[in-house]
């Protein structure tokens, strides 16, 4: 769920262990708790929280928990508890790194993201560090071999939604779009029948910075670290790995 993701990290959310999969529900779970404390528990009328069902479709969450979980929430009161928090610092060789999280104390969460960072080369920085080395986008993937309609089609398709640009590798299709936009061009997708393998607004790197083996070897602990700690709910990068 994190990082330089256009192509890569859609072939490895797909290999996600049981174990990994368990945990993304759990943090999508939450990410539902404070939509429906924001918001309510219907869909219809709460676009945050049609966003973040999207999200859970696209991580393969299947509907019974997503439901479950909308109820959940609306008999929690322990969602004040929950607070967002955005921290960000750097990784080996100055790799900027955005950390999300979603807790009930902000002081554990601070020392368990420091200690990531200072364990394996990084450090922790101040708000406004790294955050202008990215750009916050709606972003959607889709698979070739889901659709039939052409490139070119689907590409008029999602700029007559009010996509900002449409890319497209060997396998995939990539819709970008403004954050307020997302929601209006993800839903005009589907009302077209268009499936995707990821729908959600992210940072998106402006440039990315290569490492060698053992850079890598540090990066790739401290994402495995951030996203193995509850209190994280997204990591972002600009490592080119």
């Amino acid at each position: 769920m994190s990082g330089h993701s256009k192509w890569n990290n859609i072939k490895n959310k797909k290999e996600k262990s049981d174990a990994q999969r368990g945990k993304i529900f759990t943090k999508l779970g939450r990410e539902i708790l404070i939509a429906v404390k924001e918001g309510g528990p219907d869909p219809a009328s709460n676009s945050k929280l049609r966003d973040v069902v999207a999200k859970c479709k696209a991580n393969n969450m299947p509907n019974d928990n997503i439901e479950r979980s909308i109820k959940k929430a609306a008999g929690d009161g322990n969602a004040a508890n929950y607070e967002d928090i955005t921290y960000e610092g750097y990784g080996p060789n100055g790799v900027a790194i955005i950390i999300e999280a979603m807790t009930d104390n902000r002081n554990r969460t601070a020392g368990d993201v420091r200690h990531i960072l200072d364990k394996f080369g990084g450090n922790l920085g101040t708000n406004g560090s790294v955050s202008w080395m990215f750009d916050k986008k709606g972003v959607i993937l889709i698979e070739k071999t889901s659709t039939k309609l052409s490139e070119e089609d689907l590409m008029m398709e999602a700029l007559e939604a009010g996509a900002e640009n449409f890319e497209a590798d060997e396998e995939f299709y990539e819709i970008t779009t403004a954050p307020d936009d997302f929601s209006k061009v993800r839903e005009y997708l589907e009302g077209k029948g268009i499936e995707y393998v990821e729908a959600e607004v992210k940072m998106v790197p402006q440039t990315y910075i290569e490492l060698d083996e053992e850079g890598a070897r540090k990066m790739g602990l401290i994402i495995e670290k951030l996203e193995d700690n509850d209190d994280v709910q997204e990591v972002w990068h600009n490592w080119d790995y």
